[in-house]
């Protein structure tokens, strides 16, 4: 049924050569506003979006006294707190100096606890538990160890460190540049001045925040301080939320606009080719069959015209520069496109269907 219905809507294209590249043209059109318009909007969006759900707008970092009873023993009470994505604790900071160079120049040490240090670059086993130091290339440069080789001695007590490697310094952490860390073992009452938290989501940084606060176990709350992103997550819904009022406000407008005009063209098809819509009904063809053809035809134009459509704009957006909004998008206006432009048709299509033989075949 399906594919002599395709031939012979294939072959009404083909008849009508004038209609039916005004038709493509028209979805055409339609696609590439759409693309360069609230597509270019979506492109940006989601690369401002995607800036603010970095980890660094993700975070929530809580600095404790030396005095405040906090404990490495609580990674493993919040380990079990769903919507966490990395956590941390670091110890307090102390002076240390590269061991060939006594009298240089002080970076802070801390000790870091942690079960997924290897976000930072260190290895799951380090070869001496809380012997080796990872340093940053800022500390690195500090200290006159650019190739990461050496060791590094502390400034008050004496002791000493090996250098183990390079650190990686992501976003939440630069703000303790120049940062070397000592992977620890944690027994669970090793003292920590910063426990640091990610949430999976810009969302979440408020509820977890919160569910961490309470689970601290620390002597003195007034000794801590808790420093999150909330404020920077409740802009990213409300910047989520206007752009998308915007884009939806106008790709409705212009469906809309393309709707009409497809249906007062197929309209205009009909009123000229009620005559072979007649000689089709007195030959045997159901109304089922008449609309079936009407669409079938709408469609096949509407899907050349949104592959055309989608084509130019990727084309132009990678000419300006612009960001691709992505695929999702995409194959969405494709499938709203096509499924309105049909919708269109409906009324025109059951027009067709309703013209009775012996009118339309009638001699004057």
């Amino acid at each position: 049924m399906i594919g002599p219905v395709l031939r012979e809507s294939r072959a009404a294209i083909r008849s009508q050569p004038v209609a039916s590249i005004i038709t493509v043209l028209m979805v055409v059109g339609m696609i590439v506003v759409v693309m360069l318009t609230t597509g270019r909007t979506v492109g940006a969006e989601q690369n401002v979006l995607n800036s603010i759900d970095s980890a660094g707008t993700r975070s929530i970092t809580i600095r404790a006294d030396p005095d405040s009873g906090l404990t490495a023993d609580v990674l493993d009470r919040i380990d079990g707190i769903e919507g966490i994505e990395w956590a941390a604790g670091l110890s307090a900071a102390v002076d240390a100096t590269n061991s060939r160079v006594p009298g240089g120049a002080h970076v802070p040490v801390r000790l870091a606890y942690g079960a997924d240090l290897e976000r930072l670059g260190i290895p799951h086993e380090s070869p001496l538990p809380g012997a080796l130091v990872w340093e940053s290339d800022q500390a690195a440069e500090q200290l006159g160890t650019p190739d990461f080789v050496g060791g590094v001695s502390i400034v008050d007590s004496g002791g000493a460190f090996g250098i183990g490697g390079r650190l990686e310094v992501p976003e939440f952490l630069r703000r303790f540049e120049p940062l070397a860390l000592v992977p620890h073992p944690v027994d669970g009452d090793e003292r920590i001045a910063v426990l640091i938290v990610i949430a999976t989501s810009p969302e979440l940084v408020g509820p977890i925040s919160e569910t961490v606060v309470s689970l601290l176990g620390v002597e003195d709350a007034s000794k801590t301080k808790v420093q999150t992103s909330e404020a920077l997550a409740d802009l990213r819904g409300l910047i989520d939320a206007q752009l998308r009022g915007f884009s939806r406000g106008l790709v409705i407008a212009l469906l809309t606009l393309t709707a009409l005009l497809v249906a007062v063209l197929q309209y205009g098809l009909v009123l000229m080719r009620r005559k072979d819509f007649g000689r089709r009904r007195a030959l045997g063809a159901s109304r089922a069959l008449i609309i079936t053809l009407l669409l079938m035809q709408t469609a096949v134009l509407c899907v050349i015209g949104t592959g055309i459509g989608i084509g130019i704009s990727l084309v132009a957006l990678a000419a300006s520069g612009d960001p691709w909004p992505g695929a999702t998008f995409t194959g969405a206006l494709a499938v709203v496109a096509v499924n309105t432009a049909l919708v269109a048709a409906i009324a025109p299509a059951i027009l067709a269907s309703r013209r009775e033989p012996i009118n339309e075949l009638r001699i004057p």
